[in-house]
């Protein structure tokens, strides 16, 4: 029978970064996760990093400087696929008056310490190129500094950085047993096609995300004394409002926030909802209001309007948030708790919590497991690149200029896109190309075979989907045939690595 020091339950953010923190420090560690990695709330972000402006209004301090710290920490560790952005308030008299905005923004500028992003300041929106898409109503706001991610690919590379450091990671595989045999866990896993395996394992981790209860509940039949509340984000996806590198937050009348942000070159992000949720994690999808809601909030600002026929797509994510009894599901909070039951072989929890503080929950979950195990070790995290993110200086730009000096055959949008997909592991996706045609067929424009063998041998990616929609956001560029000519040669591909 296997034996791990670890097995961690949960292949979103949560999971990914306990696993990698934990290999790390020597800690043997299987990961599995019943679907894709990132296949859930982990991919139905608003793709930010930042410290929450709007929860200094919930006096949420503590957690606001956290998650600032954090995302200083993190712009570095991986600044292919997370940069700095600058955000616009739009000031709406009829709302919080500016002197609390100012004084929020104060505290956001000064609660944790900023190397990379610059201050908040107070803008004429006539005289700023920012106010050119919003109604003349709108004179003034105001600009301040926070990050964004591809959310997806930061589980991925969690995960492909404990691969790397020894973990074991399965995906399609979940969870169906785990019961205290002395000083272990005994523990079943069950593939897709619905193949059990047994696993012993020092220490479980529960890192479930939407499903932190019902694991509890069934699967592992351990009482916790903390709760989650699930709370739907959703967010829709239309034709670029605007053309400009600046995004936008929106104060609303019901004292609720939403972004627009660029995205995809082509488009506008706009989300998210907060609707109390009680359906199965796996069947949330967005409804009518919440699309009728953004469109709302939207017009309210921009001058172009749009409404439910001009939505491209949409994605909804399942938030399990710490249940803290606020009756206002936009005010509970998004800080996390760890329980850790050690009443025989460790089995430690995670309630909560949100991207941006994912490596500080992790540093701490597995400095709680080292000390059950009696087997101490320093984290290591804070200072550490991701796969990909061993930029020279940290500068994208510069690195994307020396990537299409020494490969001037890559068209420009290309080489952009794979450079901020894979950083500096990029030449691992090119191998030993020297041409164009050396990545193989085109399975569809701008997608080679090069990249897409990359994909199933490093990061998991099994289905259309994993490739389309987690791993990249091709889906929103390439027509509905995508979808089968990826799923196809997928098939191909492991039907010719079978034999």
């Amino acid at each position: 029978m296997e034996s791990y020091d670890l097995l961690v339950i949960g292949g979103g953010i949560n999971g990914a970064g306990i696993a990698r923190d934990a290999a790390g420090r020597g800690l043997s560690v299987l990961l599995c996760e019943k679907d894709d990695l990132a296949a859930h709330t982990s991919s139905a972000s608003t793709k930010l990093i930042h410290g929450g402006l709007r929860y200094l209004e919930y006096y949420e301090f503590s957690l606001v400087r956290k998650a600032l710290q954090e995302r200083e920490l993190l712009l570095d560790a991986a600044p292919h696929i997370m940069w700095p952005l600058r955000f616009v308030m739009p000031h709406d008299a009829d709302q919080r008056p500016a002197w609390l905005i100012r004084c929020g923004l104060f505290l956001y500028d000064h609660l944790a310490r900023r190397k990379r992003l610059p201050g908040s300041e107070r803008v004429k929106l006539a005289q700023h190129v920012a106010g050119q898409p919003l109604k003349a109503r709108y004179s003034s706001g105001f600009v301040y500094s926070d990050g964004w991610v591809q959310d997806a690919r930061l589980v991925v590379l969690n995960a492909m950085d404990a691969a790397e450091r020894g973990a074991h990671i399965v995906t399609r595989t979940a969870c169906t047993g785990a019961r205290r045999d002395g000083k272990h866990w005994l523990c079943t896993l069950q593939d897709e096609h619905g193949i059990t395996r047994d696993v012993r394992a020092a220490a479980v981790v529960n890192a479930a995300g939407p499903w932190v209860q019902q694991l509890l509940g069934s699967t592992i039949a351990a009482p916790a004394s903390k709760a989650i509340r699930l709370v739907k984000g959703s967010h829709i996806i239309v034709k670029k409002l605007f053309d400009h590198p600046y995004a936008y937050i929106f104060q609303n009348p019901d004292k609720r926030i939403i972004f627009a942000i660029p995205y995809e070159q082509d488009f506008t992000l706009i989300g998210t909802t907060d609707v109390e949720y009680h359906d199965a994690p796996e069947r949330v999808s967005i409804d009518q209001n919440e699309v009728a809601y953004l469109c709302q909030m939207s017009n309210r600002y921009f001058g172009q309007q749009i409404s439910a026929a001009d939505v491209i797509a949409t994605y909804s994510g399942v938030r399990p948030l710490l249940d803290d009894a606020n009756d206002n599901a936009a005010g509970v909070t998004r800080d996390y708790a760890l329980e850790l039951d050690s009443d025989g072989a460790p089995l430690l929890s995670v309630f909560g919590g949100k991207i941006t503080t994912y490596r500080k929950l992790a540093e701490q979950a597995v400095d709680q497991l080292c000390a059950a195990l009696g087997k101490p070790a320093r984290g290591w995290t804070a200072g550490a690149t991701l796969p990909g993110g061993d930029l020279p200086g940290g500068d994208f730009d510069r690195f994307l200029r020396q990537l299409q000096s020494a490969k001037p055959w890559l068209p420009a949008a290309l080489a952009t896109r794979l450079a901020r997909a894979y950083g500096s592991r990029v030449h691992a996706v090119l191998g030993q190309a020297q041409q164009l045609s050396d990545l193989g067929q085109a399975v569809q424009p701008g997608l080679y075979e090069a990249e897409l063998r990359y994909l199933v041998d490093h990061e998991w990616a099994t289905t259309a989907d994993d490739v389309l929609w987690r791993r990249s956001k091709l889906r929103l560029h390439l027509p509905e045939a995508a979808h089968g000519a990826v799923t196809a040669w997928l098939a191909d591909y492991r039907s010719r690595q079978a034999r």
